[in-house]
């Protein structure tokens, strides 16, 4: 041991998992079963892990359907704190934004599509847009109830 080592391990701040999708309409169940996979493997249950795949499912919709470029990929990034929120980030390249009426209610009540923001809005704490130098990523951060890190598996 050396004088700048420490005997205790440092500890995890969040746990990340990330894929790179085709951005087929094919894309939306795996990215779902993949965000079950992940979280549940995280020590996630229930409500959790539900409300994140369906938030999952609408935000790699909009990627796929309104982000496509042809030759790109579509990317979903699940961060977990190992407190009480779950991340989920959705990258397309698309140069698109959703509107600013994006994920009212009120404003979709009637419509025929164009709901998968407005749950997105019902289901997640807070979400928004962040642009990229290609594209753009849809980010929703989701409430959990807590679990106890030795439910958590780490690799």
């Amino acid at each position: 041991m050396n004088s700048e080592s420490d005997e205790t391990a440092p500890v995890l701040a969040s746990l990340v998992w990330w894929r790179r999708f085709p951005s087929t309409s094919s894309t939306v169940t795996v990215a779902r079963r993949a965000t079950r996979t992940a979280l549940t493997g995280w020590g996630l249950d229930g409500d959790a892990v539900s409300d994140a795949a369906l938030v999952v499912s609408e935000l790699v919709t909009n990627a796929v359907r309104h982000g496509h470029v042809r030759g790109r990929l579509v990317e979903l990034r699940l961060v977990y704190d190992l407190e009480k929120t779950v991340t989920v980030e959705v990258s397309d390249a698309g140069d698109g934004q959703p509107p600013p009426t994006a994920g009212r209610a009120a404003d979709v009540a009637l419509a025929e599509s164009g709901r998968g923001l407005a749950l997105v809005a019902a289901f997640a704490d807070a979400w928004g847009v962040q642009e990229r130098v290609v594209g753009k990523t849809v980010w929703a951060r989701l409430l959990v109830d807590p679990r106890p890190s030795h439910g958590v598996n780490t690799r």
